[in-house]
Formats: structure tokens, sequence, C-alpha cells
């Protein structure tokens, strides 16, 4: 495939800009927006005019999947009273607005279902990301009883959970299904399942929080029942053309807790299951932060990705401080990764994929620019001429 000039030359289209095609779903390029949490839900936990502006960005900014951040599958599930729900039909209902406008611009729009298990009943990021304080309660913050696979808390000063049962396990999974069930007739194009960052489900897959004696507990295989029981449940609820991703902390980042090769036999049982997308995070089972006890560095996550990737021979997502458009080209032509994931980077710039082609050759003439501003920003570029490259870089100062 050829698209694109580098010095008057015609060049091979970069794979960040190459299609990707996950059972039915075409993706318009390798440009993902994770799921970011922002606490900014309508009444009911509804969806409202926040998220259609603030994830309609990203569509006009050229990304080629955008999703929707944690959206809690039951009440309890919720992480605080801020957050998104999808358990009931005005939920679902809710999201159509956002649907449609992201389709409308060639952008697929996807959901991350989740359960706050142990973090439920916690602050917002903005206050600190941990346990509600007496100032936060002042305020008229709400509090519940938050569960997990015990009574541990996240850590010290944290809600202590209550236990559930193994009857109230086993109904988690219809729980699930339902949201997927509503997720699907919402119009969404793909659901990512949340089994990471030491909410629910990764609580259930950690040595570190999971030391039930029933069948939900013990080794490997019995930590895995619920996640995968779970998936099984999504997955009868969608269309066989619908992907399934499913997100992982690919490590805890402790010696004692999930590890990579844990990550690689789940992702072989996730595939077994229909999912098509592995999401390689890491971090989160104890304390607020998602990745706090895993060094970060540039694309400190890619290595995650590119072994779940070459030992499960599954389709994976890199996600984690990959910041300029040669880098994550780099990623994918080395086999690292299927799909790239820009999270606060894009929040810095919502026109980051579009900044990306380019600086990698494409679209030099705004062409895949939305029309209402390619238009303008192609004029533009005669202005500039002479002093300044087409995207704004000064080149002849006086």
């Amino acid at each position: 495939m050829t698209d694109g000039m580098i010095n008057g030359e015609t060049m091979e289209r970069p794979m960040l800009f190459q299609p990707l095609t996950i059972r039915g779903l075409s993706l318009k390029n390798r440009l993902v927006v994770p799921p970011m949490v922002h606490y900014r839900c309508d009444p009911g936990h509804t969806c409202g005019t926040f998220h259609v502006v603030h994830l309609g960005r990203y569509a006009l900014g050229g990304f080629g999947l955008v999703f929707v951040e944690a959206t809690a599958v039951e009440d309890i599930g919720l992480i605080n009273e801020n957050d998104l729900g999808i358990w009931n039909d005005a939920q679902a209902e809710s999201f159509k607005p956002l649907i449609a406008f992201m389709k409308r611009q060639g952008t697929a729009i996807g959901i991350q279902l989740a359960h706050g298990g142990r973090k439920s009943s916690s602050q917002t990021a903005m206050q600190g990301m941990g346990p509600l304080t007496e100032e936060n309660l002042k305020a008229g913050a709400k509090i519940w009883q938050p569960v997990g696979p015990t009574a541990g808390p996240v850590a010290e000063g944290w809600l202590t959970p209550r236990q559930l049962t193994t009857a109230e396990c086993k109904a988690m999974v219809g729980t699930w299904a339902a949201a997927a069930r509503h997720a699907v007739d919402a119009g969404f194009d793909t659901i990512e399942i949340h089994t990471a960052h030491g909410y629910l489900l990764a609580s259930f897959l950690s040595p570190v929080s999971n030391t039930r004696n029933d069948e939900y507990g013990g080794d490997r295989a019995r930590r895995m029942r619920l996640p995968l029981e779970i998936v099984e449940a999504v997955r009868r609820e969608m269309p066989a053309s619908m992907p399934l991703f499913v997100r992982v902390s690919s490590v805890d980042g402790t010696v004692e807790g999930w590890n990579m090769d844990d990550t690689v036999a789940f992702a072989h049982e996730l595939k077994a299951r229909g999912v098509d997308v592995i999401d390689c995070s890491s971090g989160g089972i104890s304390g607020a932060a998602t990745a706090a006890q895993v060094t970060r560095s540039l694309g400190f996550q890619v290595p995650f990705a590119e072994r779940v990737r070459k030992e499960a021979d599954i389709t994976t997502m890199a996600v984690g401080i990959i910041l300029e458009a040669e880098q994550a080209e780099a990623i994918l032509q080395k086999g690292q990764a299927d799909l790239i994931a820009v999270g606060r980077q894009s929040q810095f710039n919502p026109n980051i994929a579009q900044h990306w082609a380019h600086d990698l050759g494409v679209n030099q003439r705004f062409e895949d620019w939305s029309p209402e501003f390619g238009w303008w920003l192609e004029k533009r570029i005669r202005t500039l001429q002479g002093f300044a490259t087409a995207t704004g870089v000064v080149t002849q100062r006086p």
C-alpha cells in the first residue's frame, strides 16, 4: 500500500495509518484512545454532553477507535458516584447520540465494562484517587459497601470490602452479561472487559488479593475462573462480527503477585473463548495508582504486548508513554503490537493522530482531516509557504 510523499517521492503508507480488520470491524488506522475515567456522568450515571464533546474530539482528530471510559456493570461497581453505568435501559439509551456522532466521523466506538470491586466508593482522580476522607464525606460524597474476592482492603485506610459468596460470584456472571447486552443494543462497535488495575476481576486474578478457598480462589486456574466465565457470558451476548477486547494488568509489579507467565496463560484461555485483542497495561493491585509499582519509561509496557502477541498468538494493543509517531510506527514494524493506544498524550493534543500522519509523510494536504477543517488547513499551507511547515513549525524567522 502506498500513500504519501516525502521530498517528492512516493512512500509506502506507514503501518500506523493502514487499516486493520478485527472480525467484522474495520478500523481506518491503528491508533486507539483507551478508556480514561473523567467522573463527569449525567444524572443516573448516564452519558451526556460532556462525553459527546470530550470523546468526539478524538473522532475529529483522526483516531481509528475510541473507547468510552470504565463503565459500571452495576451500581455497587461504580468507582465513585460520578461514574458512567450501563446496567439499565436509560443508561444504554444515553450513549446513542455519542455513538451516532462517532460513526458519522468514520471512527469506531467501544465501551469498557468494569466493576470497581475493592476500589468502589473511593475518590475521583482529582481528589487523590484514594479512599474517601472525612472532608469528602462532609462535602456530600456518597459512600457504600464495596465487594471483593475477600474481605481484605486495597491498602491501609481503604474501606474493607465484603467478601462475595460463591453464589454471588456465579450471579456476577449474569450481571456482566446484562451489561454487555445493553452495550450491544446501544450500538457500540466493540466491548472491552476490564480485568486490570486492581478492580474486581483483577483482584480475583491476583494471588495478592484472592486468598479464597472455594472454586473461585486458590491456584491460577481457579483464580481465573470468574473472569473467564464472565468473558464467555459477554461473548455470547455479542454478534459474531463484533470484536472483544480484554484489558489486563500484565504484571502486578510485586514479587508475589500476578506476572507475565500468568498473563500469557490467561491470554491463551481468553483466545480460546473468543477474545480478539489483549490490551496490555500493568499494576494497580495495591493502592490507587494504576501502575505505581512498575517502573515507567518510554514505551514501558510495550514488552508486555510483544510477549503476549508472540506467545499466545493473539492481537495486542500497546499502551504506556508512547509519545511520538516514529516510536509508535516502530512498535508496529517490529511486530511488538497491532494497535497503539494513546491516552494522556491524546488529552494533551486531541489532534495527535492527524499530526502523527503529517510526521510520517501522509496527509500532506490535510486530505484525511474532517473536510470542515481540512479545507481551511490546506488553504493555510499556501499562507505559510516560505517560513513554516504545514504543521506550523517555523523554518524562517525575521
